[in-house]
């Protein structure tokens, strides 16, 4: 307690600190050095456990060695037991060689196709309308009915129109009988000298002429006078008149009797035009009138469609429109329809359509099967039969995400190669290849889950 000193303020301690203060300190100095120590004997107890640890492993790796050098020697000393020892493939070391399947890349005839979609129409199609008006008096057909070129579909009642035929016909008679013709012939000519308006006109001409010579000469000799000479010339030019009146008059009757008969065959045809025939072999798509309605001209009745042959109108782009020429066969499939069916290219557009860039073109496609018009089409134009191409096996193909890409083999390795496939060959499982592959290559077939790397031997090797 000497040590301590009194200082301004209080009682204070050598290092100028209060009593209390140098307390608390001393206090807290010997709490870190006791933790300190606590941390270095935990530090020294975990390297020893650590140490420990690594001798027990170095003697176990030196047992195992021992083992193995006695079992050497052991094996060297006795071929019976070593014949029995088996290696462990799963303690050989470097990776293991994968076993597949492979075949060569090649090329095969794969014809030269442009796809293309389209639809089926009706190669005719017509809406079937009234000539005359009038009430609907049979209808002999309806929705889907199948009907031969010539066939009645319709009538409107006729009675009206026959009447007016038989008008027609006593009209004629009249006109005929007023120029000296048969009332029943259908013979219109006859010799205009041979009517009889103008045989008496004739004859009247000729005595007027006569008696003007007669007067002429006398007059001449003195005999008559001069005034009976005009009256006969009058006499004669009144007679030359009325001829060529008659000349007129029976070129009228001719011209009536024309008109009489062409008014007798507009009411005949009519009379025709009230039964409605199928212009074609085809089937109903549709009936517009019912039975008993009264009809104005030109009103819908019925519409018809040709279902034999098809048109099939397809829509082919810009850049594959020069490959197209008509007679191209074309190969068509019908969604719902397992069937293939057979065409050929007829007729192209002369223009591509600014807007849509795209190029019309039609085939006629046979229909045996009832194929319906409307229908959607996915179709083949064959360009070339002759061509080749590069083709795989659709088994050496791995597709993941939209990327398409097959396994190559090169120095005993597995290659990853991307690549871009075309058509499918119909009936096999040979697909096109367009690019990624050249001829001669060797690829895996059924690569599952091999990756680039992969160490790979071969078993068997097919050609494309």
């Amino acid at each position: 307690m000497s040590c301590l000193r009194e200082g301004p303020s209080g009682n204070h301690g050598p290092s100028g600190f209060s009593v209390t203060q140098e307390i608390n300190r001393g206090k807290y100095l010997r709490s870190w050095q006791a933790d300190a120590k606590s941390i270095q004997v935990a530090a020294r107890q975990r390297y020893g456990l650590a140490t420990q640890f690594v001798e027990n492993n170095l003697q176990r790796v030196g047992q195992c060695a021992v083992i193995a050098l006695a079992t050497l020697l052991a094996a060297g000393c006795d071929t019976s037991y070593s014949s029995s020892v088996q290696p462990n493939p799963d303690l050989q070391s470097g990776p293991s060689v994968r076993t597949v399947e492979t075949m060569r890349v090649g090329t095969a005839p794969f014809e030269k196709t442009i796809v293309a979609n389209g639809s089926l129409a009706a190669f005719d199609r017509a809406v079937l309308s009234t000539k005359v008006a009038g009430r609907l008096a049979s209808i002999e057909v309806d929705l889907g009915t199948i009907v031969k070129e010539g066939g009645l579909l319709a009538r409107i009642a006729p009675e009206d129109y026959r009447l007016r035929v038989k008008q027609a016909q006593a009209q004629l008679a009249q006109a005929r009988a007023r120029l000296g013709l048969p009332l029943e012939d259908s013979n219109d000519q006859i010799e205009v000298e041979q009517t009889s308006t103008i045989r008496r006109a004739r004859a009247m001409l000729e005595e007027a002429r006569a008696n003007q010579e007669r007067i002429a000469k006398l007059a001449a000799q003195g005999i008559i006078s001069e005034s009976e000479l005009e009256t006969a010339d009058a006499t004669y030019a009144v007679a030359l008149s009325r001829y060529e009146d008659g000349l007129e008059e029976v070129r009228d009757r001719q011209a009536v009797v024309a008109q009489r008969r062409s008014e007798l065959e507009i009411a005949q045809q009519q009379l025709a035009d009230t039964a409605i025939f199928a212009p074609f072999d085809g089937t109903i798509e549709n009936r517009q009138a019912n039975l008993g309605e009264y009809l104005s001209a030109s009103t819908a009745i019925l519409t018809i469609v040709r279902m034999d042959p098809l048109r099939l109108r397809l829509e082919i782009s810009e850049r594959d429109a020069p490959d197209i020429q008509t007679g191209q066969p074309v190969r068509l499939k019908v969604d719902g329809n397992p069937k293939n069916y057979l065409g050929a290219i007829t007729r192209l557009s002369p223009v591509i359509e600014a807007r849509t860039r795209i190029l019309r073109v039609e085939a006629d496609v046979s229909n045996p099967d009832f194929l319906r018009p409307g229908s959607f089409v996915r179709a083949e134009i064959v360009l070339d039969t002759d061509h080749r191409a590069i083709t795989i096996s659709t088994n050496a193909l791995v597709t993941f995400a939209g990327i398409e890409k097959v396994f190559a083999i090169k120095d005993g390795k597995a290659v990853e190669k991307q690549v871009t496939t075309g058509r499918l060959k119909s009936g096999s499982e040979q697909i096109e290849i367009l690019s990624g592959l050249v001829p001669g290559e060797i690829i895996v077939l059924n690569p599952g889950d091999l990756k680039t790397g992969d160490r790979v031997a071969d078993t068997s090797e097919r050609s494309s």
